[in-house]
């Protein structure tokens, strides 16, 4: 099934295109747009259609009752009065009718005379209704030339009812030139949505070109090849996009990297002690003392082996949220346990620094750990006849732990690099060679507390290790002692 899937898409590799999708948004959005637009438009148009015919019609009666009520029979020049005849010819043969209207006089109910058009869209129960009308009257009526809006008035003079007066107006020639404006209206709308459709095409290919590239570089990156990065321009959001991507590859080729060493240093530990014991086994033979001998070196190597999955497998705990269980922790106290286990590593000439009073929160056995590792790192760089110092002190928020020894020192070119996993010191004699794990743990458990490891260090000067620790809780009683 997924390989149809991918034959499709292969297939028509257009249509699936995010640019396709858009622009057929883009086109649904406009279009539904343009139908609404234009329909609305007609609604409107054809009511105002309505409004106009209903305006001119009136305009017409008020002009009749005008004339009637004011106006003087051209004739006599006296008032019309109940001269209804008159008023209908003065009216109708001055009065212009406007194209599509049509007007009928009605004299004692009967018809007397109508504008010269052809015919009349009423029947004669139609004309016999409006012919004796006591009120105005309006409606739309059907016809042969399409529906017709009528207005009819009584004309009343004196008191007296003399007759009837209807005006028609062509509603279907109004709605005509409606759809035709209309129709003008939507092909250009037509239009204009086309060419936006083209422009639109165009305009989606320049945003997403950034996305091809950036795809097309994805494609290009494999984990043996991390360099190639996303060209990137502008400050948009695809542009942002692309400056995230080249910081994860960063991220991702710095991991790479560090994993390969990492697999390769744990391999290369993990293979000498296995040559060792691989060794000594093929050659051991029945003479009990030999046996013995080598079950000590097998154990020794498999002791080794041992520790340095414990340390593998502390470091990779340091990134997990339950690596700590912090608690409240007297530092005092705290200094004076690690004097005496210190003392039990090797025989050195140990002393106590100084001895800080207060309260810390932190993980006692991981603290404990760092400490000690600190510890073992000098023992392995001095001799029986060195001293090793021990201290803690609690000033500017912060407490400190810090080891000092009397050994060779570390350069300074040197000096970041032995806190990363399986580094040594360039320069130093260990009497007891290492993994390289127990400076890289002290920076992992400082760090997972909020601290910092510090080294103050100059060739043939000795080192101080000092493990820094935020304070979270104090005590009023506290002593700020630093390193000498």
């Amino acid at each position: 099934m997924g390989s149809t899937t991918q034959r499709r898409s292969r297939r028509w590799p257009l249509l699936l295109s995010t640019r396709t999708r858009l622009l057929a948004a883009f086109l649904i959005l406009l279009a539904f747009s343009t139908v609404v637009s234009t329909l609305a438009l007609r609604q409107l148009l054809l009511a105002r259609v309505h409004e106009r015919v209903d305006a001119s019609l009136l305009q017409e009666v008020q002009e009749l009752e005008i004339l009637a009520s004011r106006g003087r029979n051209p004739q006599t020049a006296e008032p019309f009065g109940t001269d209804v005849e008159a008023i209908f010819d003065t009216f109708l043969g001055r009065n212009v009718l406007d194209a599509g209207e049509a007007a009928l006089a009605f004299v004692g109910g009967e018809l007397y005379r109508r504008s010269p058009v052809s015919g009349t869209p009423f029947d004669q129960r139609q004309l016999s209704a409006l012919a004796t009308i006591e009120r105005p009257r309006r409606g739309t009526i059907q016809a042969d030339r399409g529906d017709l809006r009528y207005a009819a008035v009584p004309i009343i003079a004196e008191g007296e009812r003399l007759g009837a007066f209807v005006i028609t107006a062509e509603i279907e020639r109004e709605r005509r030139k409606v759809v035709d404006s209309v129709q003008v209206a939507a092909g250009v709308s037509v239009g204009v949505l086309t060419f936006a459709s083209l422009l639109a095409w165009v305009i989606a290919g320049r945003v997403l070109a950034p996305l091809r590239k950036l795809c097309d570089t994805a494609r290009g990156i494999s984990d043996t090849d991390l360099g190639q990065r996303i060209e990137v321009k502008g400050h948009d959001e695809v542009a942002e996009l692309g400056r995230t991507l080249n910081d994860m590859l960063d991220r991702l080729e710095g991991s790479f990297a560090s994993q390969r060493a990492f697999v390769s240093d744990a391999g290369h530990e993990l293979r000498t002690p296995i040559t060792i014991i691989r060794g000594h086994l093929e050659l051991l033979g029945d003479d009990p003392r030999e046996r013995a001998e080598t079950i000590e070196v097998v154990t020794d190597e498999l002791d080794r082996m041992s520790r340095f999955v414990d340390d593998l497998l502390t470091l990779a705990k340091a990134e997990r949220s339950d690596f700590l269980r912090p608690g409240p922790v007297d530092l005092d106290e705290l200094t004076d346990e690690l004097l005496a286990k210190v003392r039990g590593l090797a025989r050195r000439e140990w002393r106590l620094e100084s001895n800080a009073a207060g309260r810390i929160i932190a993980d006692r056995q991981r603290v404990t750990q760092a400490v000690m590792n600190l510890a073992h790192n000098a023992v392995q760089h001095t001799g029986d006849d060195h001293a090793i110092a021990l201290g803690s002190a609690m000033c500017d928020g912060e407490a400190r732990l810090w080891v000092r020894d009397s050994g060779p020192g570390v350069p300074s070119d040197q000096q970041e690099r032995i806190f990363e996993r399986f580094a040594r010191s360039g320069n130093s004699v260990r009497r007891a060679e290492g993994a390289g794990l127990g400076l890289a743990i002290v920076r992992a458990i400082a760090e997972a507390h909020g601290g910092r490891v510090e080294l103050d260090s100059r060739e043939g000067m000795g080192s101080v290790f000092t493990v820094v620790l935020p304070v979270e809780q104090e005590t009023s009683e506290q002593e700020e002692l630093t390193p000498a």
